[in-house]
């Protein structure tokens, strides 16, 4: 059972589950320490997904969900498919179709299966699966074991790419069954001693960034995606950004005054996604006998006044900043006041909509190959969101990472903290 949202060492940004190798080390030291890492992360999707029954792995609830089942075997064919399948000589696929299945957006490794239809996958099942993350698995260590000095160290940075991918989709296991529960009239529960993970509300309620001109993105060769570089200096301020988080008493009083009845807080396309799907509340929020609950990882529970709000889509962040007489921080900003640890909660809580369109930073370029097709090709009609979330997993979290997503997308647990213009 999951305990991610309750561990406090979730809420600090970590560095990667990769360790850095040392500059003298063996051949034999190398392999351990990529085997040790590759089992940590793929054993935490499999204790991820350990209280889902295989009914439970097949639901696709939504067509930007995915079946856990597929999320297990989709993260194993990316092993097989970039590491045994181009480094490792006289590797046979496990399965001549696991390839179409379960290849995700990658166009130039080949033909995939419709993404809106991954929970029509009935077969495999999810013990099928299993049986090939177990063969997937004993070939990658019997590669980390056989292979020279030369090939390990060549393979690392794709190892760790590897490693970061499937921390993603960890994330998104969490993520997908907890709305496919939410789509249940009788709500179950993930993990009934799941909870909230606790908000740090100290300090002043403002942070005020003098203007200067400060380093955006990754400076350094530990591990990044290619979205965070190139590192490149940014005006930033005078601006004010909130300490905390928004609250869902804060929203509660957004809704209470009527705020997703009023068009002139919302951009065009927002109030018209609020009247087509009839939001009136946050995702996963449901009024019962006339009080808020919210559907979580631990059940449906009552909404609690204090915490940070989550399930809010760009579109809702926006509109309660204008209600607000505030806006969204950019991302360049909530970076220069993370990076210098003026924010609560930045980390393993909700991740935090900014106002910043998720562009390329100034000379970027997308690494060759497949993995190329990662995040560059996504660049356009979505915002970054930063920091990282209760169902980010440990060592997957850092101050320049970009995370993004469309406007209208609240199934992830998603928050936000306000800026304002400082005088």
């Amino acid at each position: 059972m999951t305990k991610q949202a309750s561990q406090p060492e979730a809420r600090v940004a970590s560095p990667s589950p990769f360790p850095a190798n040392s500059r003298h080390e063996s051949r034999d030291v190398r392999a351990a320490r990529l085997l040790k890492a590759y089992r940590s992360v793929r054993e935490e999707t499999e204790r991820r997904a350990a209280p889902l029954s295989p009914e439970d792995q097949l639901i696709q609830s939504m067509p930007d969900a995915s079946p856990t089942k597929w999320h297990r075997a989709h993260v194993t064919w990316f092993w097989e498919q970039f590491l045994l399948g181009e480094h490792s000589p006289g590797y046979m696929p496990y399965h001549p179709d696991y390839a179409y299945l379960f290849n995700s957006y990658y166009v130039s490794a080949g033909p995939r299966h419709a993404r809106a239809q991954r929970g029509h996958l009935t077969r495999p099942g999810a013990d099928e699966v299993t049986a090939y993350r177990k063969h997937v698995d004993a070939a990658v260590a019997a590669f980390f074991n056989t292979a020279d000095e030369a090939t390990l160290a060549k393979l690392e940075p794709l190892i760790e790419v590897g490693l970061n991918h499937e921390q993603q989709h960890q994330e998104l296991l969490l993520t997908d069954i907890l709305h496919a529960f939410a789509q249940n009239p009788i709500p179950p529960a993930y993990d009934l001693d799941w909870a909230f993970p606790a908000s740090n509300r100290t300090g002043d309620a403002w942070v005020t960034l003098l203007e200067g001109i400060h380093t955006i993105g990754h400076t350094d060769e530990s591990f990044h995606f290619d979205n965070e570089k190139p590192a490149h200096r940014a005006l930033v301020g005078p601006v004010k950004l909130a300490r905390n988080l928004v609250t869902n008493g804060e929203w509660l009083s957004f809704m209470k005054d009527g705020g997703y009845a009023k068009p002139a807080l919302w951009l065009m396309d927002g109030f018209a996604t609020v009247e087509r799907e009839d939001w009136q509340a946050p995702g996963h929020w449901r009024n019962v006998d006339g009080q808020w609950k919210i559907m979580t990882l631990g059940g449906l529970q009552p909404v609690d006044p204090a915490a940070p709000v989550s399930h809010v889509s760009y579109y809702e962040a926006d509109a309660f900043a204008r209600w607000s007489g505030k806006h969204l921080p950019t991302e360049m900003e909530w970076e220069v006041a993370a990076r210098a640890a003026h924010l609560n909660d930045a980390y393993g809580v909700v991740w935090q909509w900014t106002r910043s369109s998720y562009a390329p930073y100034p000379g970027y370029r997308a690494i060759e190959g497949a993995l190329g097709e990662y995040n560059g090709k996504f660049m356009v009609n979505q915002y970054v969101l930063r920091g990282s979330s209760l169902a980010t997993p440990d060592n997957h979290s850092r101050v320049t990472y970009r995370n993004f997503f469309y406007p209208h997308h609240r199934w992830q647990f998603t928050g936000l903290r306000l800026a304002d213009y400082a005088v």
